[in-house]
């Protein structure tokens, strides 16, 4: 399944330009397995340079990188959680997506209204936390007086006291054994997420970046706008421009990766070079499950070598000429940029 982020924000941040520039980028879906389209969704391929270089190292006919898919979460106002500007429905929609991008205007465009008083980015994010935090005490309250859980009652208490207090329940701890209670209920504070600040990195103020730095809040400064409007255009292009050569669209998905502990191995040959993803820390099986369900229940052994060693040695054939290419067993940890062939008995 493709990686989920939703954004979110109060109307008028930037929701919609960064939506444009997300759906200009769209990939053909056609490809991916498990897709369905709607018109608030965007699939986007993650970008990769590994899977270009591998795929002509071996000549594959078709290059299949991992993918993401953004939702595009109508804008949130005050009172969301009980409702009010179809909330309901939007915070539902943020229950499905992997994690969150709260997106907070920067920008001092006048000829864009501002449905807030000021330009206070900390007091956007302070409107967003309390509706997700208001609509997960709602939750919580309601397993609360089910008959179910008793068992539960104990965090079930702990998460309601931390919420009534304003904290998100993704910045606090929880055992192992709270933390398997707790993934139940998909709750909205639980989900990882990105602080993106709309604007240009002079229009944000630095008591503002102090602020997310001190907490440890993961944040970018982008600017929808121009990246909305440079969109289309190649890295040369780009350059030519004087814009940075990786597309912040590029560096945003790139955060997510990281936020979520996700990295990417690699299977190459003649028919494809397709980059996967995968959990950090997982193991060979788990790879070989990501490829097909079957691998992981009949998995052998793996053959795994760096894709970059693989490059600098022209191939598999010298590769192993060489003895470069390990077998690993069931308890080989995956790293990020492995190329992996999965030997089974399905």
């Amino acid at each position: 399944m493709p990686l989920s982020i939703g954004i979110v924000g109060l109307p008028n941040v930037g929701k919609s330009a960064l939506f444009q520039t997300i759906t200009k980028k769209q990939v053909n879906i056609a490809n991916y397995p498990f897709c369905t389209i709607d018109p608030n969704v965007g699939v986007v391929e993650v970008p990769d340079e590994r899977v270009d270089k591998l795929a002509e190292l071996t000549k594959s006919a078709k290059k299949i990188y991992t993918t993401i898919e953004f939702f595009d979460i109508a804008g949130l106002v005050k009172g969301a959680n009980q409702g009010e500007g179809l909330g309901n429905k939007f915070l539902a929609n943020i229950r499905e997506t992997d994690a969150i991008v709260y997106i907070l205007r920067a920008f001092s465009n006048k000829d864009i209204i501002n449905v807030q008083s000021e330009i206070n980015p900390l007091a956007d994010k302070d409107i967003l936390d309390t509706e997700l935090i208001l609509k997960d005490l709602e939750t919580i309250e309601k397993r609360i007086n089910s008959k179910e859980a008793i068992k539960e009652l104990e965090i079930l208490k702990k998460i309601k006291e931390l919420l009534a207090n304003g904290k998100i329940l993704s910045e606090q701890s929880f055992n192992n054994e709270e933390l398997k209670i707790v993934s139940q209920y998909q709750l909205l504070t639980m989900k990882p997420r990105l602080y993106l600040l709309n604007g240009r990195d002079e229009e944000v103020p630095q008591d503002v970046v102090a602020e997310f730095k001190k907490n440890n809040w993961p944040f970018l400064i982008i600017d929808v706008l121009t990246e909305l409007e440079s969109a289309d255009l190649g890295r040369e292009e780009r350059l030519a421009l004087g814009l940075p050569q990786e597309s912040e669209l590029d560096i945003l998905i790139k955060k997510a990766y990281e936020l979520l502990g996700l990295i990417t191995f690699f299977t190459t040959g003649i028919d494809e070079t397709r980059a996967w993803t995968i959990k950090k820390g997982e193991r060979a099986p788990q790879a070989g499950g990501v490829i097909h369900s079957d691998f992981e229940t009949h998995f052998i052994k793996a053959e795994v070598i760096h894709w970059q060693t693989l490059l600098d040695i022209n191939g598999f054939v010298k590769a192993r000429e060489k003895g470069l290419m390990r077998t690993e067993g069931k308890e080989y940890v995956v790293q990020d940029g492995d190329v992996i062939e999965i030997k089974h008995n399905a």
